[in-house]
Parts: C-alpha cells; sequence; structure tokens
C-alpha cells in the first residue's frame, strides 16, 4: 500500500491545529425565504467533519456558500484567515478549496488518465491542457497514473469515463478534486447513487486521503457518517442546529425527532 493510502486521519484539536474554514452569522435569503440562517461554523486542519440534516435543511445551499458556487446574502466565509466571502469558485480553488458534487461533473469523452492529467495543468496554471496530447509533459503523467492507482482506477485508466461504472466515475471525482491538492475538500453525497457493493470502496478512499487535508462530508446515509466523522453538525430549516462528536449525536433526542426515523441514528 502506497505512503499515500497508509496515512492516518488526524481531526487535531483546538489548541494545536488551525482553523483553514470557518464562517460566521453566514446567511442566504432567496426572497422572503431564508435558506442559511446565520451559521457559524469552524473547520480545522485535518478535520473529519459530517454536515448532516433532513430533506431541505440548506446543506447544499451552505456548501454552495463555502465553495463560493453562492454568495451570501450577509455574514462571512474565510480560509485561512483571509475573508474569501467574495471569491468565486475559481480563486477559492486556487486557494485550497476543493469539491465534489452531489451529480458527477465529468468529461464523459475523456479518460480518468486524460481527467487527471487536465486538473494537474490546471493547478500548475499551465493551461491548455484539453488541447495538448496527454503525454506531453510525462511528469504530470506520472502523477496522474500514480493517483488513479491509489484511488482503485488503474484498471480503467485508458476507459472512456462514459463507459465506467457509476461508483468508479464517483471515485474519479474524487481523485480529480485530490489531483488538485486542496487544503479542504467538500465531498458532496460521494456514495449517491452508488450500489450498495461499491459504497465501502468509496469511504475507503475517503478514510485514507492525506490527514493534513480537512474534509467536508455532506451525506445521508448514517452508516457512512458515523463511521467517517470525528464532529458532526446538523443543519435544520437553514440553521445550525447542533453539533459535536457522534456519540453526542447520536445520543440527541432531538436529533431523532428532527429525522422521524430513529433508527437512522442509532448506528454508534
Amino acid at each position: 500500500m502506497s505512503e499515500f493510502m497508509s496515512q492516518s486521519q488526524s481531526q487535531g484539536s483546538p489548541q494545536t491545529a488551525n482553523v483553514v474554514l470557518q464562517t460566521k452569522q453566514l446567511c442566504k435569503k432567496f426572497g422572503g425565504l431564508t435558506a442559511t440562517d446565520h451559521v457559524d461554523f469552524t473547520l480545522l486542519e485535518g478535520a473529519r467533519h459530517a454536515l448532516i440534516g433532513p430533506n431541505g435543511a440548506g446543506k447544499t445551499t451552505f456548501v454552495n456558500q463555502l465553495s463560493g458556487v453562492l454568495l451570501p446574502t450577509s455574514g462571512t466565509v474565510t480560509m485561512n484567515g483571509v475573508d474569501v466571502t467574495g471569491w468565486s469558485v475559481r480563486q477559492r480553488a486556487r486557494a485550497g478549496l476543493g469539491r465534489t458534487f452531489q451529480i458527477n461533473q465529468l468529461f464523459m469523452d475523456f479518460t480518468p488518465l486524460e481527467t487527471i492529467v487536465l486538473a494537474i495543468t490546471e493547478r500548475e496554471g499551465t493551461g491548455w491542457g484539453v488541447f495538448r496530447p496527454v503525454g506531453s509533459r510525462s511528469e504530470y503523467v506520472d502523477e496522474a497514473v500514480e493517483l488513479l492507482k491509489q484511488l482503485n482506477l488503474s484498471d480503467v485508466i485508458h476507459a472512456r469515463v462514459g463507459s465506467l461504472p457509476y461508483g468508479k466515475q464517483r471515485l474519479l471525482e474524487i481523485a480529480t478534486a485530490v489531483a488538485c491538492k486542496p487544503k479542504v475538500l467538500l465531498l458532496d453525497e460521494p456514495a449517491a447513487g452508488v450500489p450498495e457493493g461499491e459504497r465501502d470502496q468509496i469511504l475507503d478512499v475517503v478514510a485514507a486521503l492525506p490527514a493534513s487535508v480537512a474534509l467536508v462530508l455532506i451525506e445521508h446515509d448514517m452508516d457512512l457518517v458515523f463511521r467517517f466523522a470525528k464532529r458532526i453538525s446538523v443543519l435544520v430549516n437553514g440553521a445550525l442546529f447542533t453539533e459535536g462528536t457522534p456519540e453526542e449525536i447520536a445520543r440527541d433526542p432531538r436529533v431523532k425527532q428532527v429525522y422521524l426515523g430513529e433508527d437512522e441514528i442509532t448506528h454508534v
């Protein structure tokens, strides 16, 4: 197993870990609807943090503001102490914020190798990666091959992305985000639509991501959440309902009531 895949998870502690992402009083309104309601959120370096909540809780809207897809109505977003509230998606990505989406954002006619090399050229600012032969920068190809190997994609390296099983596509999207070497990675339901038998593989890959990268998992599958997270935030009606360790969240009767399905949060 490679060094990449053997690194251990690290949550860190408030005394030793740096704050890499933070929101203060973050609000987003669409007309008379408040989708994000004065959310204070702090993410530490190396965190393994899950964001959960019932349907319509505002999770995706909140993450869209973290990544720059949406600008807040009020409040602030900071990265490593720098106010990035008005920054674009591209600016935040260059500052170290990566993201996957509920629906794959992949080029279906590319191969996985071409996809990762393109991500690396974007990261390095060399540009025009789409129009260059994939082998024109051997160091990029070598890095891409190694990353695909580490994320269990070496067997499909030259296949057309559109022909891959959905679980492999999800892994490729994670690989694409990792290729950008983010400091913070937002994983928006990485197992959504993935067959049951392939979900463990995705969780294993996520769990083995570098310990220095702070991960935020947005997920409905409570099995995945409790196996992954060291800390959990619960959103309800756009507001931060509660936050704590998986054990604290699992024992909280208010969270059980919110989910209306107590068996969903009894896995700890």
